[in-house]
């Protein structure tokens, strides 16, 4: 694909999210299967649904602009998935590896967020208000889903990681 214009920049983009968000619908189902806690499960299976939904949005997109949708395949997100399942591969304490999971997850929001924010930029000067209003959808709930998975490692999973640590146990005891 050539890039003579904001559009054609924009559709790279879409295609680069979309791939993105087809490898998370792959991804979110073992994030959920290897969280010890039912609150880390259930955020994992609620932000499947809206992944699920976010697709369902781009390809609304896609329709709108008259494009495909495949073509491009997502780099970065391949490489946030791999370091993901590097995580989701080892063995240990069930809270230290919820930890684990947690900081690699919110990796992947920030970069969804930040893919999401540069398409709704280009929609927005290309007077595309119906599909910012989309792509601002779906970044918005990239951004609930990092806040709440910031929530539940604050709560309770990163102390009851940190207190795994041999030092921590003895002050604890």
């Amino acid at each position: 694909m050539s890039f003579d214009s904001l559009q054609d920049l924009l559709i790279h983009q879409l295609r680069d999210i979309y791939s993105a968000e087809q490898m998370l619908v792959k991804a979110l189902p073992k994030l959920k299967e290897k969280a010890s806690t039912e609150e880390l499960a259930k955020a994992f299976a609620e932000h499947l649904e809206e992944t699920e939904n976010q697709v369902a949005r781009l390809d609304q997109v896609f329709e709108m602009m008259g494009e495909r949708s495949g073509g491009v395949k997502c780099r970065a997100m391949e490489g946030l998935v791999a370091e993901t399942d590097e995580i989701l591969d080892e063995d240990g304490n069930d809270a230290v590896l919820d930890a684990g999971i947690i900081a690699a997850a919110q990796r992947v929001e920030h970069y969804e967020i930040s893919a999401y924010g540069s398409a709704k930029a280009f929609a927005a000067l290309l007077g595309l208000s119906e599909i910012v209003k989309l792509l601002n959808e779906s970044q918005e709930e990239e951004t609930a889903a990092d806040k709440k998975l910031s929530l539940i490692a604050t709560a309770e999973v990163n102390a009851r990681a940190a207190g795994t640590h041999p030092s921590m146990a003895a002050k604890t005891a």
